[in-house]
């Protein structure tokens, strides 16, 4: 029976129904199946309970952050800000992507919204400045990751919820590997301004630096304000996903003037599509989890490595052929809340951090967002730049086997994804 709803499950989502279908209906099987003697209001309770939970109050706030800064001014200084500090290496346009991309997810934590923004301001330049069309899109796709590593992350708030791990802390793990990860792109960028001789942006005196600089100002504003008051334990992360709203908007309205109250409205009702979008998946992936513990899946996980006397680092060797799989396949929020709760338990029996954990995770999320052939960041590229998707997934393959080793790095190098933390939190 529970072949058979797994069969069916590959097959809903193959046939292109909604994950939330995909998710839904074989959890309701296996209640009527293999656990009838739970009562309905039972399943009510752990889709309603599941979510309610004030650590996810910081999902919805951080998405409308994210859609005020994309449609306002803030995006713009702080990657215009990037630009000026970082235009002049070779491939200067190229770095400014990964800065820039960097930037915006200090403040927005959402890879899909940060490919609009980067590719609507930076694609003209890119190729402007001699890069090929396959390349400036696959840097754009790719860069728009370390969105969900430089904290805030929406993903990183997904996993604490799941796993009961220190959102600040996993915050503080995100810096050193989402800067990693830029590093190797940077390094891609550098490479192929060299093979194709593309020039630096033109020079910028000292002066107009710091005009820039002053210029963004209040942009710049927000990544202190959000960072500063979670480690300074001023504020938690979801206190912070608040201020971020109420600044994004006082920023936005009345010092860059760039809100009518209609636009604020569609900027509002953007948002909460997204939300509810989320959060419904999340309500089914509880309801998984609720299986997968009933089920013991952990414990048959772990009794399984024992008895083929598998260690920590062909655990996450398998932790991320699953992942990598998944990720070609589902969209990065359900493949965290199918295989997080099997596969945590069996990391920390193993004697793997939660929060080094976490960065594993949370890069294999990364990687599926633009794996061929559903990432859902090469959709977004698609439609926001007008570009064939086949183009897009030809210049994101280069990008996908750095990304894999830099994996592979994260993954066996813990202390890269926890010397911040422990500096931090001793």
């Amino acid at each position: 029976m529970l072949i058979l709803i797994i069969l069916l499950a590959v097959l809903l989502l193959f046939a292109g129904f909604e994950m939330f279908l995909v998710l839904g209906w074989p959890a309701l099987l296996i209640k009527s199946s293999l656990y009838a003697s739970i009562p309905n209001p039972a399943i009510i309770q752990k889709l309603v309970g599941g979510i309610n939970h004030t650590t996810l109050l910081a999902i919805p706030f951080f998405i409308l952050a994210a859609h005020l800064m994309g449609s306002g001014q803030i995006a713009r200084q702080l990657t215009n800000c990037v630009k000026l500090l970082i235009g002049r290496t070779p491939g200067g346009v190229g770095h400014t992507v990964v800065g820039g991309s960097m930037a915006f997810g200090s403040v927005s934590g959402s890879a899909p919204a940060t490919v609009a923004a980067m590719g609507g301001m930076l694609y003209p330049e890119m190729r402007k400045s001699g890069f090929s069309e396959k390349f400036s899109l696959g840097l754009i796709v790719s860069s728009a990751e370390t969105a969900l590593l430089i904290p805030p992350s929406i993903t990183f708030i997904i996993y604490g919820w799941i796993t009961g791990t220190s959102i600040a802390k996993l915050f503080a793990g995100g810096i050193a590997v989402g800067l990693f990860l830029g590093l190797a792109f940077s390094a891609m960028v550098w490479l192929e301004a060299k093979r194709k001789g593309v020039a630096p942006s033109p020079k910028t005196s000292f002066m107009d630096k710091l005009k820039g600089i002053r210029a963004a100002g209040w942009a710049l504003g927000m990544p202190v304000i959000i960072l500063g008051g979670i480690y300074s334990g001023v504020f938690t992360p979801t206190e912070a996903a608040a201020v971020s709203v109420v600044y994004a908007v006082i920023v936005e309205s009345l010092v860059y003037r760039e809100f009518t109250w209609k636009k604020l409205f569609d900027v509002v009702e953007k948002s909460a599509i997204s939300t509810a979008i989320i959060f419904v998946l999340l309500a089914v992936g509880g309801l998984i989890s609720f299986f997968v513990t009933l089920g013991q899946v952990p414990t048959h996980i772990t009794n399984f490595l024992e008895a083929v006397h598998a260690g920590p680092i062909a655990f996450l060797i398998f932790v991320n052929i699953c992942f990598l799989i998944a990720g070609m396949f589902i969209d990065p929020n359900s493949a965290q809340l199918i295989l997080v709760p099997p596969l945590y338990p069996v990391a920390t029996a193993l004697g793997v951090d939660p929060v080094h954990f976490g960065m594993i995770v949370t890069l294999n999320i990364s990687l599926g967002m633009i794996t061929p052939p559903f990432g859902l960041d090469i959709f977004v590229a698609a439609s926001t730049l007008g570009k064939p998707v086949m183009t897009i997934i030809h210049g994101v393959w280069p990008f996908v086997v750095v990304n894999i080793m830099a994996l592979l790095v994260v993954t066996y190098v813990p202390d890269l994804s926890l010397f911040i933390p422990r500096l931090i939190f001793n």
